[in-house]
């Protein structure tokens, strides 16, 4: 199992470059969404499909992707129903790249940027770009697995 190493920002403004970076549609719904963390999805972006399992929640959590084909997304979409994100995903940067989720459909207009490192040590040492707002990590509330459940937190 991969050890994932992230953490996740609420988007102050928009950088006011956007539209020349690259970015992807990407349709993700729950399958298992638990008590203790522990989720399934499926996530269609661009031309790929992917199962993922993940367990735990803050900055580092445990994942385990497996490459499915359009077939078999579309078979698993359906049971996802009602546990559903859509989004507009931006990789910005160059160095240490920021994905930048900009929300639609029941979440339009939630903004919110992922930063993946490999060691908890650059995690703890990253200085997010100004255009970043409020690290909201450790905020299960901005979880994805949360934001199809729950809708968008009322802050």
């Amino acid at each position: 199992m991969q050890l994932e190493i992230e953490r996740k920002y609420l988007v102050r403004v928009s950088p006011p470059d956007l539209a020349t970076w690259p970015f992807e549609e990407v349709r993700q719904g729950y399958l298992a969404i638990e008590t203790d963390d522990r989720e399934v999805r499926v996530r269609q972006h661009g031309s790929n499909s992917v199962l993922t399992y993940k367990r735990g929640s803050g900055a580092q959590r445990a994942e385990v992707e497996i490459h499915i084909d359009a077939a078999q997304f579309a078979q698993l979409w359906p049971a996802t129903s009602e546990r559903r994100v859509q989004k507009r995903r931006y990789r910005i940067g160059a160095a240490q790249i920021v994905l930048l989720d900009v929300f639609s459909g029941a979440l339009a207009g939630l903004l919110l940027a992922e930063v993946e490192f490999q060691t908890a040590a650059d995690c703890a040492a990253y200085l997010p770009p100004d255009w970043l707002g409020k690290d909201v990590t450790a905020d299960s509330r901005y979880a994805n697995r949360n934001l199809a459940l729950h809708g968008r937190p009322a802050d």
